[in-house]
């Protein structure tokens, strides 16, 4: 066996040491740290968790100087599980390559940090480990720091019931709550059509996801300005560039880390889950029943109210 084909197959440590040239960075390494999460790409990994092993090396600028035995002038492999463990909070994953990527990246913000090798391995889908590896190098221009992150801004979250989505008012509406000059997420239920009923739990809370999905196009379909979106980053994208939103749940309910208690059928809840997400201080409901427990404080408004 070549040294080559040695190598691809070593531990990563193996590989920094290899390819440390002439001169030779130091290094610190955290071995067959195993959390258990969900993730994957296949239907058959979703509603459950797995185990996944890391093993990380991140070469390091030798420090100068004497160390003093001072944990704040080394980089700790705290910063190395925290950069771990943040990751995994942000969404739920479909790809290990997406998320070794995203720890490397992240783990590349400490100052010391010069270049970081990856490893993720799923040790419950197979006879063996599966797995990825990636080398990841800082650029030179890349700032050392951790990057301070942009003020999000503060949307108006709107409950719509199906009343208020059809009602001649819907225009007027809208037209109130653009002036208020801020960004513009609209939620909806379900239509009141009866979605299929099926008796797998796991299959009903798509089909009532999807229910809602179909209902945000109806809205979509009765003003122009109304944009349906599934993720995050378009809807960030979104608010910061004054376009307003009908909220399609499917996507971020399922990759949610702290998935929501409130169910589909409950959508008035589950859109106050989603408005809690952004820190907002209310949500306005028009036309639909409050619940007895939401995540932000409610408002309510009539539909045979002409104006907000």
């Amino acid at each position: 066996m070549t040294d080559e084909v040695r190598l691809a197959f070593a531990h990563p440590s193996e590989r920094a040491e290899a390819l440390s040239g002439a001169d030779p960075l130091d290094r610190i390494s955290l071995r067959d740290h195993t959390v258990e999460v969900e993730i994957g790409a296949f239907q058959a990994e979703r509603g459950v968790t797995q185990r996944i092993c890391f093993n990380v090396v991140v070469e390091v600028q030798p420090l100068i100087g004497p160390i003093d035995d001072d944990v704040d002038r080394i980089l700790s492999y705290d910063r190395v599980t925290e950069a771990i463990a943040a990751e995994l909070a942000v969404e739920r994953l479909a790809l290990l390559e997406t998320l070794a990527e995203r720890v490397a990246e992240r783990i590349l913000l400490e100052p010391q940090a010069v270049r970081a090798f990856v490893r993720i391995e799923k040790l419950d889908r197979g006879p063996g480990a599966l797995g990825v590896e990636i080398v990841r190098a800082r650029d030179s221009a890349q700032p050392a720091v951790l990057p301070v992150p942009e003020e999000a801004p503060q949307p108006e979250l709107v409950y719509l019931s199906n009343d208020a989505i059809a009602s001649p008012h819907l225009k007027g509406w809208l037209d109130q709550l653009e002036a208020l000059g801020r960004p513009l997420i609209l939620c909806v239920g379900a239509s009141d059509a009866a979605a299929p009923q099926v008796p797998h739990r796991m299959a009903q809370r798509r089909i009532d996801l999807l229910a809602i999905e179909q209902n945000a196009w109806v809205l979509a379909a009765r003003d122009d300005r109304c944009v349906v979106v599934d993720t995050r980053t378009e809807l960030d994208w979104a608010m910061k560039n004054g376009q307003t939103c009908v909220w399609a749940p499917s996507k971020i309910v399922l990759d949610a880390v702290d998935t929501p208690s409130a169910q589909p059928r409950d959508a008035v809840a589950l859109a106050a889950w989603f408005a809690a997400s952004f820190d907002a201080q209310n949500m306005l409901v028009m036309g639909a029943p409050l619940p007895d427990d939401a995540c932000v404080p409610l408002r309510q408004m009539a539909v045979t109210q002409a104006r907000l």
